[in-house]
C-alpha cells in the first residue's frame, strides 16, 4: 500500500520511526544478507535489523517484499559544479577536458554557476540512490564561490563532504590566505554531521615541491587530502614519491584515479593506509589510464568509487559497479591470454565491488563508524531497490549480482539520508526540482553566450581524428559484379 503524500511529508519534517519490511536486507557488515529482513529507523539512526521486528505504534512501514535493502551509495570524486553542462563533453578526451575547463572557459563560470550545477548534482544523487557525495569543487576561484558552492549543498537532504579546489590558483597560495581561513570559519567552525570539508588540489611532481604549503594548511586545519593521481599526462609517481619523502603520505589522503603510477608508489600508499577513488567509466573513456582496482587489490589498498563529471558522465554508481567489475575481469583475462593462459575463477566478485560502492566509500571518508553498512546505531543513509513495473526486478537470486547487474537507477524505490525520507514509491520528496531546472537553464543561456554559437559547437563536437583503415587483401567480386571491390577503391 502507498503511503500517503501527507504521512511522507511529516516524516521527513520530523524524522519519525519508519520500519522497512520483508526485502532482501543486504547489510555490508558480518550479518551478511537477511532474507525478508527488515530494518528498524528511529530519530537519525538505525537501531535494529532482523526479522520479524515489531513496528512502534507511531512508524511509517514500508513494504520491501521484492527488493533490496541496502546502505545508500558512497560518491568519493565527482565535480558537481560541471553538472549544468551534462553531457556537453559526451566525445571529449581528457586533454581538450583540461583545454576547455583549465585554459580556455572554466574562468567564464560565475558563482550562480557553481550554484546552479551543485544544485542539480546533488538532486540527482539523491534520486539515483546516492546518498554522499564528495563534490571536488576545483571550480572555486575565490571564497565567494565557495559560498555558492555550501548554498547548494545545504538546499539537498543529502550527505555531502565539499572537497574545496581552485583549478586556477595554486593551492599552497589560497589555502594560506585569510580569505580562505575566513571560509572556513564561516562555514565549518561546527562539525556538521550533513556537510563535510576537505582540501582538493594535485601534486604535479615539480622537484621544488610546492604543494607542501597545502598538506601544511590541510594539517593546521585538520582537514583530509583528495589528489588526482597517476592520471596519464597530468601526475605521476615523482608526485607520489615528493609526498612520502616531506611525511605528507597519511591515511587521511584519497588517490583519485591512480591509474598510471608504479610499483613503488602502490607500495607507498598501501603502507600509508590511504584509500583510492577508482572512477572506471572515466578512466576507460577519458584517457587517465586502465582502471586500476585489479592492481589496487592486489597492494591491498581500499577501494571506493565516483562518477567523476557529468560532462561526460552522471550520478550513476550502478553503471560504476558494473563498469568497475568488467574492467577488472577484463584486465585478468587479458593479462593470463598474454601468457597463453585461461582464467577459471574471477577475483573480484559482485560483492565487492557493492562494498565498494557503500563500505568502501565510507571508510575513505573516514565516515565507517556512521555510515555504509546496516547496522543497529548507524545513521539512517538506506536505499531500497524496488520495482513492480520492471521484468528485470525478479527473480531476486544472487543480491549483489542483482545490485550489480540487474538493477539501475531507475529502480531506486526509496531512499533515507540520517533517518528521513527523501524519497519514496520513485519521487522525490520535498526537493524543489522546478527550481533547479530554471537556475541551471539560466547559467546554460549564460555560457552559451560567453562561448558564442561558433565556439559553443565547436566544443561539443570535437574534430575526428583520421581514420586509419587496414587494407583488406581479399577481393570478393565474383558474387556481387565488382561492387565490393569498388567501394574499397
Amino acid at each position: 500500500m502507498r503511503i500517503g503524500e501527507d504521512a511522507l511529508e511529516r516524516q521527513r519534517a520530523s524524522g519519525g520511526p519508519v520500519l522497512l519490511r520483508g526485502g532482501t536486507v543486504l547489510t555490508m557488515d558480518r550479518a551478511g544478507v537477511i532474507e525478508h529482513g527488515d530494518v528498524l529507523v528511529e530519530g537519525e539512526r538505525i537501531t535494529a535489523v532482523g526479522q520479524g521486528l515489531p513496528a512502534p505504534e507511531s512508524a511509517l512501514v514500508i513494504d520491501c517484499a521484492g527488493g533490496i535493502v541496502m546502505p545508500g551509495m558512497v560518491d568519493t570524486h565527482r565535480h558537481m559544479w560541471q553538472t549544468a553542462m551534462r553531457g556537453f563533453g559526451a566525445d571529449w578526451t581528457l586533454t581538450q577536458y583540461f583545454v576547455f575547463y583549465y585554459l580556455r572557459w572554466g574562468s567564464c563560470f560565475r558563482p550562480e554557476d557553481i550554484y546552479a550545477g551543485n544544485l542539480l548534482a546533488a538532486i540527482e544523487a539523491l534520486d539515483a540512490g546516492v546518498t554522499t557525495t564528495v563534490d571536488w569543487s576545483h571550480g572555486l576561484q575565490s571564497p565567494e564561490y565557495g559560498d555558492a558552492a555550501v548554498a547548494a549543498l545545504r538546499e539537498v537532504p543529502g550527505r555531502f563532504v565539499l572537497a574545496y579546489g581552485n583549478l586556477l590558483g595554486a593551492p599552497w597560495e589560497w589555502t594560506k590566505a585569510k580569505e580562505f581561513r575566513d571560509f572556513v570559519s564561516r562555514h565549518f567552525s561546527c562539525r556538521d554531521d550533513l556537510l563535510g570539508l576537505q582540501l582538493a588540489f594535485d601534486v604535479t611532481g615539480d622537484p621544488a615541491f610546492p604543494e607542501r604549503g597545502a598538506f601544511e594548511s590541510a594539517r593546521d586545519l585538520d582537514l583530509a587530502v583528495t589528489t588526482h593521481a597517476g592520471v596519464w599526462g597530468a601526475t605521476n609517481d615523482t608526485g607520489i614519491r615528493l609526498m612520502s619523502e616531506h611525511g605528507f603520505m597519511t591515511d587521511s589522503v584519497v588517490y583519485v584515479h591512480a591509474t598510471t603510477l608504479c610499483e613503488d608508489s602502490y607500495q607507498r600508499i598501501a603502507a600509508s593506509g590511504a584509500h583510492a577513488s577508482v572512477s572506471t567509466e572515466s578512466e576507460q573513456s577519458a584517457g587517465q589510464g586502465y582502471p586500476p582496482t585489479w592492481q589496487l587489490r592486489r597492494h591491498r589498498i581500499p577501494v571506493s568509487l565516483s562518477m567523476d563529471t557529468s560532462v561526460w558522465w552522471s550520478a550513476d554508481l550502478f553503471a560504476a559497479m558494473r563498469a568497475t567489475l568488467s574492467a577488472d575481469r577484463s584486465r585478468e583475462h587479458l593479462e593470463a591470454h598474454v601468457k597463453e593462459e585461461t582464467v577459471v575463477s574471477n577475483a573480484l566478485r559482485a560483492e565487492d565491488v557493492v562494498s565498494y560502492a557503500t563500505m568502501g566509500g565510507a571508510a575513505a571518508l573516514g565516515l565507517q563508524d556512521r555510515i555504509g553498512s546496516l547496522i543497529a546505531g548507524k545513521r539512517a543513509d538506506i536505499v531500497l531497490l524496488k520495482n513492480e513495473h520492471s521484468p528485470a526486478m525478479f527473480p531476486i537470486l544472487h543480491p549483489y549480482g542483482h545490485v550489480v547487474f540487474q538493477a539501475g537507477r531507475g529502480d531506486v524505490h526509496t531512499v533515507m539520508v540520517n533517518g528521513r525520507l527523501v524519497k519514496h514509491d520513485h519521487r522525490l520528496i520535498g526537493i524543489d526540482l522546478d527550481k533547479a531546472r530554471d537556475v541551471v537553464g539560466r547559467t546554460v543561456e549564460y555560457l552559451q553566450g560567453q562561448l558564442g554559437p561558433e565556439s559553443w559547437h565547436e566544443a561539443m563536437n570535437p574534430e575526428l581524428p583520421a581514420a586509419e583503415l587496414i587494407p583488406n587483401p581479399y577481393t570478393y567480386t565474383d558474387w556481387d559484379g565488382g561492387r565490393a571491390a569498388a567501394r574499397q577503391a
